[in-house]
This record gives C-alpha cells, structure tokens and sequence, in this order.
C-alpha cells in the first residue's frame, strides 16, 4: 500500500513532541524512509506546529539524521489576541484556593451572547459537566445550541458537535483539551478559559480557536476559578507579549517503545535486524542506543530475558539468523489489542438499559458509587444501576444532587514558564532576584 509513498505530513507536531506517541512517530517514519530508499526513492516528511519554543528542535526530532536538509518556513504574520478577564464584583470575597468558577457564570452569559460562536474551555472533564449545567440552570434558552465535548463523550457525539461547529448551528460548545487542535472553527468568534491553562502555549492554541483566519483577532476572555488566577492573568498577557512559549522536550532513548515496535514489525512481515538497526539509529530518540543495548532488546523478545525465559509467553519472536518474526497467533492478537502508549485508567463504557451508548468513565470513579446513585456524563443526568460485562448499565435521573466524574487526566501543573513569570509578578518585576 505504501510502495508509492512520496510525502509524508504530521500535523500538531508540537502535541506529539515531547510524549512516546512522538516517540512512535519517528520510528514509523524511519520504516516509511527505509522502505522508500530500498526503492531508490526519498521520503519527504512535512512538519506543522504551532505555538512552541524549540522550532529547531522540533524539526532536527522529526527528521532525525536527515535534518541537515530541513528548511523552516514561518509566516511573518503577527497573530492579534485580545486578551480580556471576567472579574467579580468584589476580589477581597472571591476564595483563595479551589473551587470551579461557577459563581461567575453570571459574568459569562453576557460574553456568550454578544458572541455568534462561543467555545468556553475547561481544564478537567468533571469541570466541563459542572459549567454545561451551571450555564443551563443560569440560561434554560441555551438549551438545544449549547453541546458538551471531551475524551469521555461518544465519538458519534463528539463528531456532530464539531460539525455544528463549522455550520454555525451551535452557539456555545463547553469543552476542554479535546477541541485545542485539529479542527478548523471559522464561525468561533470568542473563545472562554475557565481557570488557569497552566501554560503559555496551550493558551495560544485555545484562543486561537478564535478568529482562525489570517489578520482576524483572536478574543479570548479569561474566567478565574480563585483570586491567585488573577495574577495567573496577569502574568500570561505579559509572557504573551514577550513571546515567552514553553518548549516541548523531546524523549529520548525509550526502550518500552521500541520493544512494541520490533514487536509490531515481527507480528506483521517479519524484519531484518541489521536493517532495522540502522533506521532505528536514524531517528533523534534512539541515535545514542548501544549495540550491547540493541542485542538486549532483542534477546528480550526472542527469551523473555533473564526474569522471564522460564515463562513461555514472553517467547514472543522467534529467531532465523538475522530475521525475527513473530508466529504465535494469540501472541500475535494480544499485541494488536494492546499496542499504544496512552497509559490511563481502566475505562468502562457507560449504556442504557434499554440501549444507548452515553461515553467512558475510569473505573476508579464508578468503583466508589452504590446503585441508585446520580451522577452526570456527556450533559446528561444519570443513575447507576450495575456493572454488567465491564459495562456501566444506567437510566436517567431526575436527582437534584449529581455526583461529578473524577479523571486522574484533571491534575495539571503549572508550566515553568507561566511558574516563572508568576514569581515575577509576585516580586514585582524584579528580575534579579530569579
């Protein structure tokens, strides 16, 4: 299927830099490569990033030894947000610490509906359920033009929100990192962040959500959940003026993700490990890997190594001279069902009783509920029945009280930037004393 390949392109580079998932990038590129010059051919691979510090870096990670023939393109456009802040009536009684912001929903209605379009971004998804019905309490009108979007919603739902989005028929869609990227909205034309982004780039990303179009202004208002989120706004205009974005850190020699990829290599046609070497040691990740560290890796997968030869389960590739190739069918399926390098908690799909697939939630979570509690997912009022084949069996409820969804995703650190320029803001702009 690839035989003919001549480009290759990856977008939001800048979101798999820095993570194993970038890590998987450049070892299939490095096949994509080595395939296409056992042909004679080049592979060209195209980069696009957006909002990052280490450009540099970034295009020597995606090339990896062919990054003496990158060339950087940027536009010379300069990018107009207009950064405005819903503050309350009186700062000395808004709390110090915690809480969701859902006390200035008030503040937020008037910027919702002086906009055609409105996406009002959250950090965490139990976040984002409590500001969906917060805003359909405050404004029962919302209802039917107001959607909710994050990893926990139904792909189907999630997909017809983004639609509406481009047609213009939803007035205010409340999300979270779902929507940073990815998706092309030219009828947004205000954008809400609800509590502190945690950092300078992925504020950019979010309000650039706003105006996506060439010489448009980005609005985007910033909505504190406590008094500290006041100088948070503070000190993000002033790094945003000074251009100071985070750099994504590229991962470096994981060994976990190269094991899964020889494994995926010898579960599909088998490889040649002296081929397969050289483009490994191609790619910026694995360019310092030791000979003495490849024969490991192998051996790991050939024997199990020396914890685990006595197992034959982890006899996963067996062995002719220099190809390796994996011939155990249930080996072979067990890989394919778990191959990836997103770790998270164990999910449950959430259904009707009489039938409906609502979304996922963690285990851990719904673990802690006894059967008849309420609790909220994807907008909707729910109420737990039972666990029935790792699925979560519910009904819909009319309880007042709702429990809210904990994702283990929602702890979040300030970035060292927006950290560092924090500090400033407390000690009064004295750079000195860094």
């Amino acid at each position: 299927m690839l035989q003919h390949l001549r480009a290759v392109v990856v977008d939001e580079w800048h979101e798999l830099l820095g993570s194993k998932r970038g890590v998987m990038v450049e070892l299939g590129l490095s096949r994509l490569k080595g395939l296409a010059a056992a042909e004679g051919r080049k592979l060209q691979t195209w980069g696009i990033s957006a909002t990052i510090g280490n450009l540099d870096e970034a295009l020597e990670v995606l090339l990896g030894k062919d990054t003496w023939s990158g060339v950087t393109i940027r536009a010379a456009l300069n990018k107009k947000v207009a950064l405005h802040s819903i503050l309350p009536d009186e700062i000395e009684k808004y709390p110090w610490a915690g809480h969701l912001g859902i006390r200035l929903v008030q503040k937020a209605l008037p910027v919702i509906d002086g906009s055609y379009t409105t996406l009002l971004f959250t950090n965490t998804r139990g976040q984002s359920e409590i500001w969906y019905h917060g805003l359909l309490k405050a404004e029962p009108d919302l209802a039917g033009v107001m959607a909710l979007h994050h990893g926990s919603v139904d792909a189907e739902l999630r997909i017809w929100v983004e639609e509406a989005l481009h047609t213009g028929t939803l007035k205010i869609v409340v999300c979270t990192s779902s929507l940073d990227l990815g998706v092309d909205f030219r009828p947004v034309d205000t954008v809400i962040q609800v509590g502190s982004p945690k950092g300078v780039a992925r504020f950019l990303q979010r309000a650039g959500r706003s105006g996506h179009q060439p010489d448009a202004v980005s609005n985007i208002w910033f909505l504190p959940t406590h008094s500290l989120e006041l100088v948070e706004a503070a000190a993000l205009k002033t790094a945003m003026h000074q251009n100071l974005i985070e750099s994504r850190m590229p991962v470096i020699l994981a060994y976990d993700v190269l094991l899964q990829y020889l494994m995926t290599l010898g579960v599909s046609d088998g490889f040649n490990s002296k081929v397969i070497w050289e483009e490994v040691k191609g790619t910026f990740c694995f360019r310092e890997l030791t000979e003495e560290d490849w024969q490991w890796l192998l051996a790991f997968l050939t024997t199990g190594g020396e914890a685990l030869q006595s197992y034959d389960e982890f006899k996963k590739l067996s062995r002719d001279e220099d190809f390796y190739a994996c011939y155990n069918r249930q080996i072979a399926m067990r890989h394919r069902l778990h191959i990836g390098t997103i770790v998270s908690d164990a999910m449950l799909k959430v259904k009707f009783l009489s039938g409906g697939y609502i979304g996922v939630i963690e285990e851990s979570f719904i673990s802690r509920l006894q059967p008849g509690d309420a609790f909220s997912l994807s907008g909707r009022n729910l109420e737990y029945v039972m666990i029935k084949d790792m699925t979560v069996l519910v009904r819909k409820s009319s309880a007042k009280r709702m429990i809210v969804p904990s994702w283990n995703g929602g702890r979040m650190p300030l970035s060292a930037n927006l950290g560092k320029m924090l500090r400033r803001k407390f000690r009064g702009g004295d750079r000195r004393r860094e």
